[in-house]
């Protein structure tokens, strides 16, 4: 499997409460894909948030945000982690 960081923009004020909810929404339908979410991390300033994830496919991983009503903008495959 591999590990990929994907990020969403436009969440201008997300807070912990928020993010932890999406984080567990991506959860609850994760194994259905096949991804396990990892992490998550925002700034509200900006309105970004990254997700670290490990997975057979970008694809996958879309699939579960899209479900959980948060799709990404960007998803990239990060092949080395330390």
């Amino acid at each position: 499997m591999t590990r990929f960081m994907d990020v969403h923009h436009g969440m201008e004020g997300i807070t912990a409460g928020q993010l932890m909810a999406a984080h567990r929404a991506d959860q609850e339908i994760e194994s259905e894909e096949g991804v396990r979410f990892e992490r998550a991390w925002a700034d509200p300033e900006s309105g970004t948030v990254y997700c670290l994830s490990e997975a057979p496919s970008a694809d996958a991983v879309q699939r579960v945000h899209d479900r959980a009503g948060h799709p990404a903008d960007e998803i990239h495959p990060v092949p080395l982690v330390v």
